[in-house]
Order: C-alpha cells, then structure tokens, then sequence
C-alpha cells in the first residue's frame, strides 16, 4: 500500500464502569471528522475505538451489579457501540481489551521489554487513585489539596506493595531527542509545552503490574502478576492491528498517524508511550493531539464545571440525539468547542446554536430553494448544460477555500473550518437569494429564475461537499436533492471537486423526498428554553 494513502487513526479506549458522556463523544466525533475527511482525500483509512476492560473498576461495578467481569463488559462495550452508531461514527474497529488478541499481543509485548532489561522487581509506596487506575505523587497529592487532581470526589487509597516496574527514567534522553527531531510529535503546542516541562523535569519510572488480581492479563515472567493497566491500555492500539497476531497486517497498518485523546492523559501517550515502543523496538506513533475538555455551566452557581459523574452533572449523548439529531450534535461540538481547547456547554447554548446554524440557515436554505424549484418548475429546472452556475460564488474563491480548509481539518482545527464555511458559502447563497430575490423574479421572468436555482443547487452541491465530513448525513441529503449523482457519485465526492463547475448533460432536477408539494424539513426549530 502507497504509504501517502494510508492513514490510521485512534482514539483512547474508554473505562466501561459507566455509559458515554457528551465529553466523551466530543472526541470520538472529533476523531471521526478526522476519518472521513482523509477518506474523501482518498486515504485508506482505519479507524480505532474500544473499550479498556482490563480495570479494578470493572471488577467493583460488575459486583455491584452481580454479574461475572466479562459479562459486564461484553454488555457495555454494546452499549458503548449503540451510542457511537447513534452518532454515526465510522470507526472501522472496535476492541475490548478482554479479546484474545489483545491479551496475546500485551504478553508478548510485556516480556519484549522484560528480555530488554527494562523490567524490575520492587516495592511501591503511594497514594492510589481508583478513578484515574494511576499512583499520584507527593507533588500532584499536595497541589490538589490531599486529593487527586482529576477525579476530588474520589478518596486516595494508600498502597504498598511488591510489583515490576519500567525503567521510563533510562528513556528521558531519547524522549526528548525525539520531541527535538519531530515537533509535530506532540500537538497542540500547549501540549507538547507540558509534555517537554515534565520530561525534561524528573521522570521516574513507574509501576506496571498489580499483584492479587484475577481479572486482568497475568505477566508472562510472574503468574501472580498482572499487567497494570496503563502499561496494558496503551497496548490496544498495536494489538488491534495485529501485533502479536497477524505481522503482516500490523507491518502494514502501524504506525498510527495519529492517537486522539484527551488532555489528562497527554502524559501516558507522549512519555510512558513512546518509551514503552522504544523498549520493545517497535515503531513510534506519528503524532498525538490531546484535546481539551467539554464544561458544563453550573444552573445553580454558574459556575463552569468539568464535566463528572460524581458532580451529577452528566449529560447522555442520547439524550440529546432524541430531541435535537445527531447532526445537531456533532455540529454543536465541532463549531462551537475548540477541540484543541476546551468547550462549554448547557442546553441554552445548545439550543441557539441549533436554531440559529442549523434551523434558520442551513435548514432553511435547503427548504427555500426546493420549494421555488417546486412551485416554479414542478421540480424540473430542464437543461442547464449551458449555462453558468458560478454566478453565486462571486467574490469566492473556492480552490483557495478548499485548500484553506484542507489545512485546518488536517490540523484538527474544525471550529475555524466550520466558521469558514458558514460565513464564506452558507451567508454567500443568502446573500445572492437576497439581490436576485427569485420569488419576486418569477413573476417576470422565468428564464432567469431558473438561472438563479440553477445557482443554488450548484450552491447545495458544494455545501454537501465541504460539510461532509462533519455532518455526513445532511451533507448526503443535499447532495441528492438533485439528480448531482449521474454526474458524480456521492462516495466520490473530494474537497477538489467542490470547486469544480457543476455540468449536467441531461435535465436537472429535484429528486429530494417531497411531502405534499414540500421538501421534509431537515432542522425543526426548537425551544431554547
């Protein structure tokens, strides 16, 4: 395979002790924007998600439960898959940490490293977070308050105990050359600042067995040992595309060109990670982006919190795909949130942005041009082979556009991609209904009526185009509201294309669903209350 059309993606894999959250979709669709738009460029892509099983946390909510640990997970990992079908993410794997294949890759890798001399026996002393699976340091301890920074609500356990540990303190040098040798390694800047502050700081090396445990994967070198969980989790990406159980399709698909995941563990996947591949001898990743966090506006407060189970401040990704759509949310989130940064929400702002993007623009575009195409033209604007479509771009330059947003999608930067698109060809089909004002046109002059919708539905292609990657579903209905498919199939359809000049050789016309002379409407408005 070409490695210019090869592109792996990931995702970090998720604790299965309760349901997706709106943060946690939050990256999942900013990884699936990721894969689709590198699949219109015509990359092969593959694209990783899972479900990290192999946790104490498992254990303790499967007993609450009364269920057996791998019953639970099997019907998490369900539910899980339900949600992110919901939110039509295209991911083309899904592991559970539990698969055969994944415990056979972990011992394989985990004795690599021990026959690397990387591997000690010792006796571990500190403060243990069940809600991070992480030891905290004395610095992290007393910074937060005698708590763990990341999950407040959660008690510190205190643990001694005899385990193996890796030698991540051999590894600064070489972290740091590499970081040195591929600036891009670590993104956003922010992040790699972080990750260069801690390294180059004191890295000591860290724990990665837990004795006494029976759910898990024991240690290949000591049966009453099993591969803690971060030196366990990491692992899904190589094992997933068959490290320790098909070589030639992990020859074939590793490196990863890109993990997606949020900020908190930026320092497991830019340090642990890369040193843990370094120890094995296997290829590093090409970049990690660590996105931010999704807020949620206290009512009460209003406060701005982080969005946790603990502070009840949840919210179901489903519950919001039952009133508004999973367009909805996947435009909220990738226009309004800055996914290298970090977001907020609340159900006010969701609200208006839905209105006001979606209902009143988008939507209502989509409405207003079938419906003149209708009323004037019984749906047929005739041939059009002719004539110039590009009279609705003018002032638009939309090869320098598509090159701008090729760049800032490749970058992860889709809130700036989206504004573009909104304010530079959403406002130009407004503006251009506004100054040939068709429905007044009609009356006078029909030909040049059906100029004007001829205009639009060329609008309407080029819409579909560029949003496609980010609401993939509206971007297909647009696409076949006019016959654009005997031109160019759907499938096929690229960035480049976009600012190619529509040409229809036979008739154009509607071929959208129609309901009693309408188009069905695509974005109802909603209370934002």
């Amino acid at each position: 395979m070409d490695e210019q059309q090869r592109f792996y993606i990931t995702t970090a894999i998720d604790y299965p002790n309760s349901r997706p959250h709106i943060g946690t979709a939050f990256e999942k669709i900013g990884a699936d924007v990721q894969a689709r738009f590198r699949r219109m460029e015509g990359a092969s892509v593959h694209f990783l998600m899972g479900n990290d099983e192999n946790t104490n946390k498992v254990t303790i909510r499967a007993r609450e439960l009364g269920l057996e640990p791998k019953a639970y997970v099997d019907d998490m990992a369900r539910q899980f898959q339900d949600v992110w079908r919901a939110l039509e993410i295209s991911n083309d794997d899904f592991i559970q940490t539990s698969e055969q294949r994944h415990h056979v890759g972990c011992r394989k890798f985990i004795q690599a490293v021990y026959d690397a001399g990387d591997i000690y026996k010792g006796v571990y002393a500190g403060h243990y977070c069940i809600g991070c699976e992480s030891f905290k340091t004395e610095k992290e301890v007393a910074e937060a308050g005698g708590r763990c920074p990341n999950h407040p609500n959660t008690p510190l356990s205190w643990v001694e105990e005899e385990n193996y540990y890796f030698r991540l303190s051999a590894y600064r040098d070489r972290l740091l050359a590499h970081y040195a040798a591929n600036p891009d390694f670590i993104q956003p800047e922010s992040r790699r600042n972080e990750i260069l502050s801690l390294v180059e700081g004191e890295l000591k090396d860290v724990a990665i067995t837990r004795k006494g445990f029976t759910w898990g994967i024991p240690a290949p070198f000591d049966a009453d040992q099993t591969i803690y969980v971060w030196f366990d989790a990491l692992l899904n990406y190589i094992t997933a595309v068959g490290y320790g159980s098909d070589e030639e399709r992990f020859a074939r698909l590793w490196p990863a060109d890109v993990h997606v995941i949020g900020k908190d563990i930026t320092r497991f996947h830019c340090a642990l990670w890369p040193a843990m591949l370094m120890s094995a001898g296997v290829a590093l990743p090409r970049k990690v982006f660590g996105h931010g966090f999704v807020y949620r506006k206290n009512e009460e407060t209003g406060e701005v919190e982080k969005l946790s189970k603990s502070l009840g401040n949840v919210v179901e990704p489903m519950d919001l795909i039952e009133k508004f759509s999973a367009e909805a949310f996947r435009y909220y989130f990738m226009s309004q949130c800055p996914f290298g940064g970090d977001g907020e929400f609340s159900f006010e702002r969701f609200a208006d942005a839905y209105n006001s993007g979606l209902a009143n623009n988008l939507g209502n575009l989509y409405s207003r041009i079938l419906t003149m195409c209708l009323k004037y033209f019984q749906g047929d604007l005739g041939d059009v082979s002719g004539m110039d479509r590009t009279v609705w771009r003018r002032g638009l330059d939309l090869r320098a556009l598509a090159e701008t947003l090729r760049e800032r999608i490749g970058t992860l930067d889709y809130a700036t991609a989206l504004q573009r698109i909104w304010l530079e060809v959403i406002d130009a089909a407004n503006k251009y209904i506004q100054e040939t004002e068709p429905f007044k046109l009609a009356k006078t002059d029909l030909e040049a009526t059906r100029v004007v919708l001829a205009n639009l539905a060329d609008w309407m292609r080029v819409a579909a185009v560029l949003i496609k990657p980010f609401l993939p579903r509206t971007a297909e209905t647009f696409y076949q509201a006019f016959n654009f498919e005997t031109h160019q199939a759907w499938a096929s359809v690229s960035y480049g294309t976009a600012a190619v000049p529509f040409a229809v050789v036979d008739s154009l016309h509607v071929t959208a669903p129609i309901i009693n002379a309408k188009p069905a409407p695509l974005f109802p408005k909603v209370d934002a209350r």
